[in-house]
């Protein structure tokens, strides 16, 4: 479990060191009524190698489950920077279409991230930690599928395109996966959770024998 803790950590930071680099050569940049297909191309390609890489490999999927869902869950808290698409979208540099559910969606989930960690991240509240995690997935996918259809929605309003350069696009070639593979591991995990009634039948079972 060591060798993946330590893989797993080098891998996150040469894939931040790519996205920023990536970033700064302006790989990501595209015109502004063109689909921001790089950027989405660097946000599903991690997505896709941890799922790939989850099925493949025993060890891998057996590291991955015996993480902390609590800690998992905790991450998630820094989705309160949020606001910060909210003041963009004031100055008019995002447009609202995107900015709006994208930084009130994760304002949300941030905030409610620490209540979800340290009292549903257990077998008994199985149910209400899985449908949280898949709220914050569909924040998550809400956002990017605004923000890349937001120029065809809107060809004349303000483009997403200052979320193609640094610092904003570390956001979706990074954080946006990254986040989204840690709601995963978390729904996994809790799907393997014994449910509360079917302990509670065990443990008649156990006393009527």
């Amino acid at each position: 479990m060591t060798k993946y803790a330590k893989l797993s950590a080098g891998l996150i930071g040469v894939w931040f060191v790519v996205s920023v680099v990536a970033s700064g050569l302006h790989l990501y940049r595209t015109g502004p009524n063109d689909p921001p297909l790089p950027l989405g191309l660097a946000a599903l390609t991690p997505i896709v190698v941890f799922v790939v890489w989850f099925a493949a490999s025993p060890e891998f999927r057996q590291f991955v489950t015996s993480l902390n869902p609590r800690i998992l869950t905790q991450v998630q808290s820094w989705r309160i920077a949020g606001f910060a698409f909210l003041a963009l979208a004031a100055y008019g540099i995002l447009p609202n279409l995107f900015a709006m559910p994208a930084g009130w969606g994760d304002i949300a989930i941030g905030a409610t991230a620490p209540f979800i960690a340290l009292r549903l991240a257990s077998p008994g509240h199985r149910g209400s930690f899985i449908v949280w995690q898949l709220l914050g997935i569909a924040d998550l996918v809400t956002a990017v599928t605004l923000g890349t259809l937001a120029g065809v929605i809107s060809p004349h309003g303000i483009p997403t395109s200052a979320m193609t350069v640094l610092p904003l696009s570390v956001i979706p070639t990074f954080a946006v996966p990254l986040l989204l593979i840690l709601h995963v591991i978390c729904i996994v995990q809790a799907s393997r959770w014994p449910l509360p009634h079917s302990t509670g039948r065990e443990q008649v079972s156990s006393v009527a024998a």
